[in-house]
């Protein structure tokens, strides 16, 4: 049905541009004629110098035009510009070689007089569609371009619209080549099946892409990684075949899009804040310390102006350990920014030194006590006089 709907509208700027022609075609013939020139040759230079001051005309005309559309603010009338630009100067190329043609054909009787309406018409459904894939492309580059569209969904949007001009374009050419579109219409459902038994997984990805540019677990620019598979790096572009990721080593990974469809997909890009999660361990006999220490550290968690006051922010004494007073602090930073937060994280943990020194306290580090009996020690000197007397 949509597919119908765009053929219709196709055929409604190619029928305009077709009698644009036409009309154009039969003025300059009935000019022609009034001049009452018999050499063919002098009628295809007047045609060719007509073409050539019409192409001159057309390009002074876009220069000026170009410098207009780039002084405003709205980004349409440079779509819109870019996309007639060059198409309009290919079709006063067509309508010269075309009305040339015709002069020669006419006065010697070619055969090949015939088949010059349907390289028009043909001619014509080309530029047309040239003329959409240009504005397609513009429209693309251009919200690409800016960051605050969303760089995934206009590609999408635009590869489908790319694929439905090719589609439109080439069933117009074979309509206007007299072959009917119904049969091949018929066909292609049949060849549809057999294509789509034959290519299965080629399906499963362009589901799977169609499922990434819907849901938006990611887009272009995204770090994401799986715990199911070894996949993690930047999203650099998503296909509808494989969705190409660069990892931070800088290799690039190519991902079947059916592999998104049953994985699990982390997007640490969307963060809010990062965590700061870490361990401290006090000596034993800083027992006394402790309670002063951890007031310390938190009362500086609560100044600093790089931590989230609005998160969870835990300073706490947690366990005895087998050779250490272990406190703990869990905060997060308002960056997500991965270098800034290893910079935040570093002053947080030099500050807890500075406390933890200025208590006159200090980190512990693994050791162990040895307690002997006093009957013990006696057997060990006894022991030992006895070797020492061997």
């Amino acid at each position: 049905m949509i597919y119908l709907i765009a053929l219709n509208f196709v055929r409604y700027f190619f029928t305009l541009g077709n009698d644009m022609f036409e009309q154009a075609e039969l003025y300059f013939s009935n000019w022609l004629i009034s001049l009452n020139i018999g050499n063919w040759s002098v009628n295809f230079a007047i045609v060719l110098a007509i073409t050539l001051i019409m192409q001159f005309a057309w390009r002074v005309f876009a220069k000026k035009t170009e410098k207009v559309t780039a002084r405003t603010n709205n980004t349409w009338d440079d779509i819109i510009f870019f996309s007639v630009n060059r198409p309009v100067n290919w079709i006063i190329v067509l309508m010269g070689s075309s009305m040339s043609l015709r002069v020669i054909a006419k006065s010697e009787a070619l055969s090949f007089s015939g088949y010059i309406p349907v390289f028009q018409k043909v001619s014509i459904l080309l530029l047309i569609g040239w003329v959409f894939w240009r504005l397609i492309y513009k429209t693309e580059s251009t919200f690409v371009a800016d960051d605050a569209k969303d760089t995934t969904t206009v590609t999408a949007l635009a590869k489908l619209a790319k694929l439905s001009i090719l589609t439109i374009i080439s069933l117009s050419v074979i309509q206007t080549l007299g072959v009917s579109i119904s049969g091949v219409l018929a066909f292609g459902g049949m060849g549809g099946l057999i294509v789509g038994m034959a290519a299965k997984d080629l399906l499963s990805n362009l589901f799977g892409a169609t499922m990434v540019y819907m849901d938006k677990p990611f887009k272009v620019g995204d770090w994401i990684r799986s715990p199911d598979k070894s996949i993690e790096g930047t999203v650099e572009e998503i296909g509808w075949r494989v969705t190409r990721i660069r990892t931070f080593d800088k290799r690039p990974i190519y991902v079947p899009n059916s592999l998104f469809t049953h994985i699990v997909v982390e997007n640490p890009s969307r963060m809010t804040n990062r965590r700061i999660k870490e361990t401290f361990g006090l000596r034993y006999k800083d027992i006394e310390q402790v309670d002063s220490i951890i007031k310390a550290v938190r009362e500086m968690l609560k100044n600093h102006d790089d931590i989230d006051q609005k998160q969870t922010l835990i300073v706490n004494f947690d366990l005895f350990n087998n050779s250490t007073l272990d406190f703990f602090i869990y905060t997060f930073t308002k960056t997500t920014n991965w270098v800034l937060f290893h910079e935040i994280k570093q002053d947080v943990l030099l500050k807890v030194a500075e406390i933890v020194t200025q208590h006159d306290a200090d980190f512990a580090f693994p050791t162990q006590q040895l307690h002997i009996d006093k009957e013990d020690h006696h057997t060990l000197l006894n022991s030992s006089e006895s070797i020492n007397s061997l």
